[in-house]
């Protein structure tokens, strides 16, 4: 059975934040959630062709394997933030803009089973930290971009912010025929 990290307060993550952690299950199985969200979006995006996963909805979206690296830049930014808490750094942690990341991710030079293996190693690595860190490292607070946050809040939010743009792709990706 996968640890439990129970669901933080309100307090312990910014408002912006509710728009991820409304799409996690409440009940402590986060490692549990990581875990399945791996496999459910690996079985969502490996059968699309080449066309579909660089398909662009509207003028200035990103594609599918955009929005995939986008995920993976902000879990290993969310993964260092809470490593930093749970490690009882003060620091106060800078912020990203993620449309800059995106402008350099070069997404479309890249196979998505580069992008698919990178995906995979980063959510091993997040589950391991999670796995690993104690209850009370769990509940510690840091900044972020000027914003206070539990190292378990950050862990939701990881899992939250696939989450939604999984859904974000089932919406408005996989109704064209490709």
């Amino acid at each position: 059975m996968d640890k439990i990290i129970a669901f933080p307060a309100q307090s312990e993550y910014p408002t912006y934040a509710n728009m991820y952690m409304k799409y996690t299950v409440k009940d402590g199985s986060l490692i549990t959630q990581l875990k399945q969200s791996l496999k459910t979006t690996l079985a969502l995006i490996k059968p699309l062709s080449e066309e579909a996963l660089n398909f662009r909805y509207q003028e200035g979206k990103w594609s599918i394997k955009d929005i995939l690296v986008h995920v993976i830049d902000d879990e290993r930014i969310y993964c260092y933030r809470a490593l930093a808490f749970a490690r009882n750094d003060n620091t106060n942690l800078p912020g990203f803009e993620q449309d800059d990341y995106a402008n350099f991710a070069d997404t479309d030079k890249r196979s998505i089973e580069n992008i698919l293996a990178e995906y995979q190693a980063v959510r091993l690595a997040t589950t391991t930290l999670f796995e690993g860190v104690s209850e009370t490292a769990l509940q510690r607070i840091g900044t972020a971009n000027d914003n206070n946050t539990s190292v378990r809040a950050l862990g939701y939010h990881i899992l939250g912010h696939e989450l939604h743009h999984i859904e974000v792709v089932k919406k408005h990706y996989l109704k064209h025929t490709f």
